[in-house]
C-alpha cells in the first residue's frame, strides 16, 4: 500500500511475535510492516461490512493459520 507513512508503536513482545509469523509464513509476508498492515486492513475490511473473503478463501486461510498455530 503507497502513501505517506506514520509511526506506530506496539509493544515489543507483539514485534517479536509478528517477526516469527513473519518468518514462518514461507515468504507470504515480507516484512512485519507488511503483515501488520495486511492484518489492520482485512480487520477494517470486516468492520465495514465487506465480503472480505469467498469461502474457500477464508479455508485457506484458516489452513495458514493453523500451520503458524494460530488456530
Amino acid at each position: 500500500m503507497g502513501g505517506e507513512k506514520v509511526a506506530v508503536y506496539i509493544p515489543r513482545k507483539l514485534y517479536e511475535r509478528i517477526e516469527k509469523a513473519v518468518r514462518e509464513s514461507g515468504g507470504e509476508f515480507k516484512n512485519v510492516e507488511e503483515y501488520v498492515t495486511f492484518v489492520l486492513e482485512e480487520v477494517l475490511k470486516e468492520e465495514e461490512g465487506e465480503a472480505v473473503f469467498t469461502p474457500e478463501e477464508e479455508e485457506e486461510i484458516k489452513k495458514r493459520l493453523r500451520a503458524l498455530g494460530y488456530l
